[in-house]
């Protein structure tokens, strides 16, 4: 692993547009097991029923119950240590911006900044009804929570039914087109659109690091460098090593 987390950390080193696409195995250190898994949520709440925007609208009350379940594992969850070295990558320059699957805001909690973020965000509600918007901590404890005008929120997250925000695409395939490394973590890569942008980045010439439990449908495909193990550990050792190359180069 040694020899392939320094491969990996020379990569970054030398590119000058690196992506990271993350996706739940980044989040599961964090204790946010991933939804489609056996303890997931769509082992307790059928996604059709509980999930989609039309079910939403219907019978908000209902759809809630599943929201809460979420809200109080997403709730407690803190950066681990794959979010808080992403957030150090991007600090150092060596990391442009996150394009992620996940709703939980952790890697804004690990210090990135640059986050585009497919599926929205549960740290916010919104009206649909009059627009407002409001914290989800202001509205903590209040079930279900509810505008001033008295409808009830919906958490700023997309929904099965609901498009993928246009400017999250647009500027996602953009960076895509024009990356020299892309880090893939944490995500299997079968859900779209999120699995168009290795190929992107890949056709553009960009080397392509995946970090992994398993191996993925992109593994023995597009992959240039694959790295097996949890992303905390991996995601660790690859700034400290990352770091020991910048400090080399400025002793030198």
């Amino acid at each position: 692993m040694k020899e392939l987390i320094a491969e990996a950390a020379e990569v970054i080193h030398q590119s000058k547009m690196t992506l990271a696409l993350t996706g739940a195995g980044i989040s599961v250190e964090s204790g946010i097991p991933d939804f489609r898994s056996a303890g997931g949520l769509w082992s307790k709440y059928d996604p059709e029923e509980y999930a989609t925007i039309g079910a939403f609208r219907e019978k908000p009350e209902k759809v809630w119950q599943m929201l809460r379940d979420m809200d109080e594992i997403v709730s407690n969850a803190k950066p681990n240590k794959a979010h808080i070295g992403l957030g150090e990558l991007e600090s150092m320059g060596l990391l442009q911006c996150i394009i992620t699957q996940n709703v939980d805001n952790l890697h804004q909690a690990g210090g990135a900044r640059n986050v585009i973020e497919y599926h929205g965000n549960s740290s916010t509600l919104s009206c649909l009804q009059c627009g407002r918007k409001y914290s989800a901590k202001d509205k903590q404890g209040e079930f279900p929570p509810r505008c001033e005008c008295n409808a009830i929120l919906k958490p700023d997250v997309v929904f099965f039914g609901e498009a993928i925000p246009g400017d999250a695409l647009n500027r996602s395939f953009m960076l895509a087109s024009t990356a020299q490394a892309l880090m893939v973590v944490g995500t299997s890569a079968v859900v779209s659109p999120a699995n168009t942008i290795p190929g992107i980045a890949k056709r553009n010439g960009a080397k392509i690091i995946e970090i992994n439990k398993e191996e993925t449908h992109l593994t023995h495909s597009i992959t240039d460098i694959f790295i097996q193990g949890g992303a905390g550990e991996i995601i660790s050792a690859l700034v400290a090593e990352v770091k020991r190359r910048l400090g080399s180069c400025g002793n030198g």
